[in-house]
């Protein structure tokens, strides 16, 4: 008797798994959560999670074609914003 097994592809990532899909450490994207400046994430329960389009939609803020291009926003780094600097979006 063959079973069908269906693939399941995550939709959700905790912060390791989240932070090895963006290339960072898991520390840096704690840091980006406690200053605001990461992906928008979810609390279900007592986790962190991240959904997937979440975290492709906030690294695409950073795309760039070229050193010139000032490009459509900033991803910022993980630390404090000042609150008196001018915010590009």
């Amino acid at each position: 008797m063959e079973r069908d097994f269906a693939v399941v592809t995550p939709r959700y990532l905790r912060t390791p798994d989240a932070a090895l899909h963006l290339g960072l450490s898991p520390r840096t994207l704690e840091k980006h959560r406690c200053f605001g400046t990461g992906p928008v994430f979810r609390k279900l329960g007592g986790r962190i999670v991240y959904a997937l389009v979440d975290l492709e939609a906030w690294a695409e803020i950073g795309t760039r074609r070229s050193t010139s291009d000032p490009g459509r926003g900033t991803v910022h780094p993980a630390k404090r914003i000042d609150p008196g600097a001018p915010v590009r979006r």
